[in-house]
């Protein structure tokens, strides 16, 4: 997608950002402490804790404004023992203001509404509505969604800085962030026509309505080309029947883009895409999976049972539905890269607090050379991974082929996901398995990230397929 053409000014005086990592714990003597996982038992009255900031009150500043700031009163200098530098690494390496400013409101928001209720949304599976509705109003749900249609229309590389941010603030709530503006928003605005894009995407940037994008099949996975769902048309409407799996955000959706066969006889060129209105009868959310992690984001599978839609409700050209849903693949991954690199990120700052106050054998087990090359393993593959996801997000910014750059940023910064946030646990000892602490649960969020927007095998099968063409 092109960058956007207007440039966002700067408000006056917008202060400083720094990150806070609220790690209010009680500790102990040493000899009292869990020593790894070595230890047969723990009292768990006497264990340190992690304590999330209590949740705050609204974002910087009194308005819907997306570029709004933090008041003077409210700013905060960086935590004891972690310096701006430390957790703001990498990130401002020619970054614009525009895109900075992005990013710290991203961080903010994430740090004061987001993360303190994390762990609540986890047991319930559920991300609080008036939570979602409140990102529509900053406008990071319409992050790719012109002005026209009140979209805050940011590049690419400010986009994949706020999933970051908010990733890091709970991998769920990135989830919904990253599948409603790539694939619940981004095909309407390149396929629509007028009348769809006046219908839906004001809806769609302000929150009112999520978008959901129902393309994977039981029987088709990344064979997106051999899906059973079938569209007919009839006395001037559109019939869809079949079944979809592992829908992001369906059962909280308005809006699902389906893709069904319209000419069975075509093969590839037989795929068609719709819109959808999610009450329409005949479209049935089946069941929410239950997940290993990112549990409050739900995950779901529909059917489609003689669901009639208007004529109109074709997106796009018949028969051009495979083409609508490889069109989202560069922007899908460089969004899920983002994402995995905020899960990373959070497991790596809290690892680097707890291991920085830990105290073992007289000093913080950060100074012992076992933890501090953890540690510093952890750092180096995060920046990388930064690298690399920012480098895909400029050339899509550009409007510049990153297909590859795209599968490149999305193979490494999952995988990458993993290793730290496995670390992390590490670090953490016998408390890093114990839901005190959130490392556990960045594990499990992170896991995902390898899988969907394409699996780490068809990454490498991607890149792979352009070494043929690469000069020598």
């Amino acid at each position: 997608m092109a960058p956007s053409s207007q440039r966002l000014e700067p408000p006056e005086n917008p202060g400083r950002f720094t990150l806070e990592l609220h790690l209010d714990r009680q500790w102990f003597a040493s000899g009292d402490i869990l020593e790894g996982v070595r230890a047969p038992l723990i009292d768990k009255d006497k264990a340190p804790r992690w304590n999330p900031p209590r949740p705050g009150g609204r974002h910087a500043g009194t308005g819907p404004d997306f570029l709004c700031r933090l008041p003077a009163e409210r700013r905060q200098d960086p935590p004891p023992g972690l310096s701006e530098r430390e957790v703001s690494a990498m990130h401002d390496i020619e970054l614009s203001e525009e895109q900075r400013m992005i990013r710290d409101l991203a961080r903010d928001f994430a740090r004061r509404e987001v993360a303190p209720r994390a762990q609540a949304w986890e047991k319930a599976c559920w991300i609080d509505d008036a939570l979602v509705a409140q990102m529509g109003e900053l406008g990071l749900l319409g992050m790719v969604v012109p002005e026209a249609w009140g979209g805050s229309y940011v590049d690419y590389v400010a986009y994949a800085l706020a999933v970051e941010e908010i990733s890091a603030g709970d991998g769920a709530l990135g989830t919904l962030m990253s599948v409603h503006n790539s694939v619940g928003c981004g095909p309407l605005l390149h396929y629509g026509s007028q009348a769809q894009k006046d219908a839906w995407l004001a809806e769609l940037a302000a929150g009112r309505a999520i978008g959901c994008f129902c393309l994977t099949e039981p029987q088709a996975g990344s064979e997106a080309h051999n899906l059973r769902t079938r569209a007919e048309l009839r006395n001037g409407r559109w019939v869809l029947d079949g079944a979809k799996q592992f829908v992001s955000n369906a059962s909280r959706a308005r809006l699902a883009i389906v893709f069904a066969v319209t000419d069975p006889q075509l093969g590839k060129q037989g795929l068609s895409a719709f819109l959808v209105p999610t009450d329409t009868q005949g479209f049935v959310v089946e069941r929410r999976e239950h997940k290993m992690g990112i549990r409050a984001s739900d995950t779901c599978a529909v059917s489609l049972s003689a669901c009639s839609i208007p004529a109109e409700n074709l997106l796009g050209e018949r028969g051009k539905g495979l083409a609508i849903a490889l069109s989202n693949l560069e922007g899908g991954r460089i969004g899920i890269a983002a994402q995995a690199l905020g899960i990373a990120r959070a497991a790596f700052e809290a690892a680097l607090a707890y291991a920085r106050e830990r105290v073992q054998f007289g000093k913080p087990i950060a100074e012992h050379q076992s933890i501090a090359n953890l540690l510093a393993d952890m750092h180096t593959q995060l920046n990388a991974a930064r690298l690399l996801t920012l480098h895909a997000a400029r050339l899509k910014s550009a409007g510049l082929p990153c297909l590859s750059e795209a599968s490149q940023a999305k193979l490494y910064a999952s995988e990458m996901a993993e290793r730290v946030c496995s670390k992390a646990i590490q670090i953490h000892g016998g408390y890093g398995y114990l839901e005190d602490y959130p490392v556990e649960r960045y594990y499990r969020d992170a896991r995902i990230t390898q899988i969907y927007e394409g699996t780490s095998e068809i990454q490498r099968l991607l890149i792979a397929r352009e070494l043929a063409d690469y000069p020598l």
